[in-house]
């Protein structure tokens, strides 16, 4: 891949990731903002629109660790079935931890740990979808990669936000980075198709 597909590969992913994340906030508070617009005043919107861009740029980062990672999981096992069974575990791994910490840490008198399975559940059928996607697109071999990436690099990357119990920031963490996680993991072998 040269360098002119790399930057587009980064402001592509930029530009929709942080487009995602600005609509998401704004629409977790409309009204407030709408008003603010009113009134002239775009520091808050100014505000979701560094956040969101922030987000997109971690999701950017944990995309090429991850295609690291994933050459060195192929090198290291010496088997794309061992890797393969690696990354299911670690993908299980990953969403019951999602679940059982965000429990620890938050869960009251009133609550289960099935009400904390429901993010971990949604996001589980998101990369199910996407990973579906770049198999079809590509190949089947595909499938347990690109989920492996949705699931727990996603996970990784939404660390920061986990850490807090609010709702509001949970969504305008995720979906910027599952929208620029997914654009990067189905743009890039059409992005390797194309003559240089």
């Amino acid at each position: 891949m040269n360098t002119r597909k790399v930057v587009f590969l980064f402001w592509s992913t930029f530009l929709i990731g942080t487009t995602a994340g600005l609509l998401m906030g704004i629409m977790l508070d409309f009204n407030t903002h709408m008003q603010d617009l009113r009134n002239g005043q775009v520091g808050g919107v100014f505000m979701l629109f560094i956040g969101a861009g922030i987000w997109t740029i971690i999701a950017q980062m944990g995309f090429f660790a991850y295609l690291t990672i994933h050459r060195f999981g192929l090198g290291i096992f010496k088997s794309t079935k061992l890797w393969n069974r690696i990354q299911v575990v670690l993908i299980l791994f990953a969403l019951f931890d999602l679940m059982l910490f965000r429990y620890w840490a938050f869960g009251t008198a009133e609550e289960t740990i099935t009400d904390y399975a429901i993010l971990p559940f949604l996001l589980l059928v998101y990369a199910v979808i996407v990973a579906y996607l770049k198999a079809k697109d590509t190949n089947f071999t595909a499938f347990i990669p690109a989920l492996f990436f949705m699931v727990v690099v996603t996970t990784i990357e939404w660390i920061p936000a986990l850490r807090e119990n609010d709702m509001t920031f949970l969504l305008t963490a995720i979906v910027p980075l599952l929208v620029a996680n997914t654009w990067q993991l189905l743009v890039l072998h059409r992005l390797h198709e194309q003559p240089n």
